[in-house]
């Protein structure tokens, strides 16, 4: 299935009604191989000549995150990012000196994860992983 009917058909199970504003953002996310933040996608999608303001690009988030599309995350001091919520989960190493992000390919708690369902009697039913610190280049300014 194409990303485009993929999109269509997630916005029509949520109540949605199709848009192009909508279905750019959520191709943007998905292509993205980190959050980003409202303006990183505002000029992605001016970049491809999709006239839209950044007050709809906010509000279009704020309605794909209602609808479960989308994730809404606070990784970064006073910036919120928004990621797709049709990959699977994701986790990230996120440096508190540069505020890049750097994705974890592989998920580290799936065996720890079900050792707690058996231990505790609790139906886990997700998790994000975000990991704090410096990368190398920020480790070595601080020294």
């Amino acid at each position: 299935m194409k990303d485009q009917e993929l999109f269509e058909m997630e916005l029509k199970e949520n109540g949605l009604k199709i848009t192009r504003a909508r279905t750019a953002i959520l191709e943007i996310l998905k292509g993205s191989c980190h959050p980003l933040a409202a303006e990183e996608i505002f000029l992605n999608l001016k970049s491809e000549t999709l006239k839209m303001n950044l007050s709809t690009v906010y509000r279009t988030l704020e309605t794909l995150e209602e609808a479960g599309l989308i994730t809404k995350l606070g990784l970064v001091e006073d910036k919120k990012l928004y990621e797709y919520n049709g990959m699977g989960h994701r986790h990230y190493l996120v440096c508190l000196g540069c505020k890049r992000i750097i994705t974890i390919e592989h998920c580290p708690l799936h065996e720890y994860e079900k050792q707690l369902e058996k231990d505790t009697e609790f139906a886990i039913t997700g998790h994000k992983l975000y990991l704090y610190g410096y990368c190398k280049e920020c480790a070595r300014t601080m020294n």
